[in-house]
C-alpha cells in the first residue's frame, strides 16, 4: 500500500513529490506509520523500484510463454511494452534505470537481476531463431537492452528526432532487430 502510494506520487509529481509525509497522507495513516516499514524515503523508493522490476519481469515472462510464440514478435512486443511503461511512468522508469541516489539493497538487486534474466530468456529464444551462435548471448541481451534504454532516454528527454534517425523507440527497435537478422 505504501509503495503503491509512492508510485502514484512519482507518476503525478516526480521524485520531489515523494515524501514520507505525503505517502502517509495518501494512505490515511499517521506521518510516522511508514517508518514502521521503511527506514526513510530512500528505502521507500527502493521498494517502489523493486515492485516495478517485478512487474517488468512478469511482462517479459509473459511474452516468452508458449513454445509456438514467434521469437521476434515476443521480443519486439516486450521492448515496445517497456517503451510504453517508460512513457506512462517516466519518473518510475528513471528511478529504475538512471537514479544514482537509489540505494540498492539485496532484494532490489535481486529484483533488477530477475527482470534482466527474464529479458535475457527472450533474447536467447530470439537468438536461436536467428542462428547467431558467434554472438555471446549475454552480450547480445546487453546490446539490445542498452540500445532500447538509450532510445527511450532520448525520447523521454525530447532529444530524439527524425533528423537524427531516432524518431521513435519502436522504429529503433525494429531497425536493430532487422540489422541483427541481416547478420545471420
Amino acid at each position: 500500500m505504501l509503495a503503491a502510494a509512492a508510485a502514484e506520487l512519482l507518476d503525478q509529481g516526480g521524485q520531489s513529490a515523494v515524501t514520507i509525509r505525503a505517502v502517509a497522507e495518501r494512505c490515511n495513516v499517521s506521518h510516522n506509520a511508514p517508518y514502521k516499514h521503511f527506514t526513510g524515503r530512500s528505502d521507500l523508493l527502493a521498494a517502489v523500484a523493486e515492485r516495478d522490476f517485478g512487474e517488468l519481469r512478469r511482462l517479459f515472462e509473459q511474452e516468452s510463454l508458449g513454445e509456438a510464440v514467434n521469437a521476434r514478435a515476443a521480443l519486439s512486443s516486450a521492448l515496445h511494452q517497456l517503451a510504453e511503461y517508460a512513457r506512462a511512468h517516466e519518473a518510475r522508469y528513471r528511478l529504475l534505470f538512471s537514479d544514482p541516489d537509489l540505494s540498492p539493497n539485496e532484494t532490489l538487486v535481486a529484483a533488477a537481476f530477475g527482470s534482466f534474466q527474464a529479458f535475457r530468456l527472450l533474447v536467447s529464444r530470439y537468438q536461436l531463431r536467428l542462428v547467431q551462435p558467434a554472438i555471446d548471448e549475454l552480450q547480445l541481451a546487453g546490446l539490445i537492452y542498452a540500445t532500447t534504454h538509450g532510445a527511450i532516454d532520448l525520447e523521454l528527454s525530447s532529444r530524439a528526432s527524425d533528423a537524427k534517425g531516432l524518431s521513435r523507440v519502436e522504429t529503433t527497435i525494429t531497425l536493430l532487430l532487422d540489422i541483427l537478422e541481416g547478420l545471420g
